[in-house]
């Protein structure tokens, strides 16, 4: 079974740029299956403001044949060496939702049986560049629930432009996360993510949208001070 990884790392402007640009970055790399490159964003944010887009902040998607794939690139790439001074989680893969180009989610998947086991989302969209004011419109409110969350423990978006974004996070349970999802949470406004999914159903924001859950397996590093962001996770 395959493995895919999360990776988070800073950078400088410049090399971030780059990252994200540049197609060969991480082309041709021993046991790498797909992966995406982007620049993190601050959910909720003002949407013209220093904090939206973080350009000396890499995210990084990817699937991989194993993980001592994963392992010798870290160590022995130029970019993955770069990727090994931040903070990564490596994931199995659960279920998925809609459909993206680029990966081959797998036939077997993993189970997680358990309730308040904690769970990783990441969702992948390409946009339909008209449709990006109503996506706005809608997701900010989702991006606003999803950051307030106490079942969160970690929750960003990240973009490659000129349309590929993404969602990240780390929940403290999948129970707290398909409340969420449903609108079931014991927050203010819970049914944010739910109306914003039914105005997707009736006019698509996206030419091609997929959501994936995942099961945590490992975390290294650190990410802005923090470590043991994923629960009952040993860091490394």
């Amino acid at each position: 079974m395959s493995v895919f990884t999360f990776h988070l790392a800073t950078t400088t402007f410049t090399s971030g740029l780059k990252g994200i640009i540049n197609p060969t970055v991480l082309k041709n790399i021993p046991g790498l299956l797909h992966a995406e490159c982007m620049t993190t964003m601050t959910l909720g944010a003002p949407l013209f403001s220093q904090s939206r887009i973080l350009i000396g902040e890499l995210a990084v998607f990817a699937q991989w044949e194993n993980e001592e794939a994963i392992d010798n690139f870290l160590e022995n790439d130029k970019f993955g060496k770069m990727l090994a001074t931040g903070w990564h989680t490596r994931l199995l893969f659960l279920r998925q939702w809609g459909t993206i180009s680029g990966f081959e989610m797998p036939e077997e998947v993993d189970e997680l049986n358990d309730a308040d086991a904690p769970v990783v989302a990441f969702t992948l969209a390409r946009m339909r560049l008209l449709q990006v004011p109503r996506f706005i419109h809608w997701g900010r409110p989702v991006e606003k629930l999803v950051r307030d969350h106490p079942g969160i423990t970690l929750a960003l978006a990240a973009i490659r432009f000129p349309n590929t974004v993404s969602t990240f996070s780390v929940w403290k349970s999948q129970k707290e996360m398909t409340d969420m999802v449903h609108g079931h949470s014991a927050v203010e406004k819970p049914q944010r993510h739910a109306q914003a999914m039914k105005e997707r159903d009736r006019k698509d924001f996206h030419y091609e949208f997929t959501t994936l859950r995942f099961k945590p397996v490992a975390e290294y590093g650190v990410w802005k001070g923090r470590s043991h962001i994923i629960p009952n996770l040993n860091s490394k």
